[in-house]
């Protein structure tokens, strides 16, 4: 099956649905990879939706751990994170409180998200294996998979990423890397990437900002 790669979501669930919508089922898997959560204004629809896709399809839908994930986590199993309340979390809190969704059954569902998706050809992850990185995998390190803004180590395989916004996808060379992170979350747009499983792009989608996402200003 060829692959739908979604970018960075940040509780645009209206953005997110019309994404949603575009994904044949049929033909793709859908990788989601990472920061669901925070800072737009549908924290706890996005993470439902996410849940119900991953039921419906196991096999066939994955949704990636970003840091965000991890520092909601963190508030929940061990508070405070006082670093992930001023990053957008006491917004989603409001939320959920809002929306009468336990937050701590979610933060279970969470806690299983794995940290990539990858073949003999492509490596999916949040924020990417730096050059830097001594330990990629270990989850709080400044280099490290989840938080790591260097750049890329070319691990000969085509890395995608999301976590550092920019305003359309970002191809680095050097690394082999496209960033995917189109700042839906701050009004531009969120992007999708269709590609084979040997990493040719098939076709690019991209999805304006839906207002009822975003803070009113």
């Amino acid at each position: 099956m060829n692959l739908f790669v979604i970018g960075d979501v940040h509780g645009c669930y209206a953005t997110f649905l019309k994404m949603i919508d575009r994904w044949d089922r049929k033909t793709e898997i859908l990788i989601q990879l990472g920061d669901l959560i925070d800072r737009g204004n549908g924290s706890p629809e996005v993470v439902k939706l996410a849940r119900h896709l991953k039921k419906a399809y196991a096999d066939q839908a994955f949704f990636i751990k970003g840091n965000h994930e991890y520092e909601m986590i963190e508030h929940i199993t061990n508070p405070p994170n006082n670093n992930w309340l001023k990053q957008g979390g006491s917004e989603t809190m409001h939320q959920y409180l809002a929306a009468g969704r336990d937050i701590k059954d979610d933060v279970r569902w969470l806690q299983t998200m794995p940290l990539y998706w990858g073949n003999d050809h492509i490596f999916i992850s949040h924020a990417g294996i730096s050059e830097k990185a001594n330990k990629p995998f270990h989850e709080t390190s400044e280099y490290g998979i989840l938080w790591n803004r260097s750049p890329l180590r070319d691990i000969q395989k085509l890395q995608i990423i999301g976590h550092t916004p920019c305003d359309w996808p970002i191809y680095d060379k050097q690394s082999n890397s496209w960033n995917i992170d189109t700042a839906a979350v701050f009004g531009n747009q969120l992007t999708g990437m269709k590609l084979k499983q040997s990493g040719e792009i098939i076709d690019w989608i991209h999805i304006k900002t839906d207002k009822r996402d975003m803070k009113k200003k």
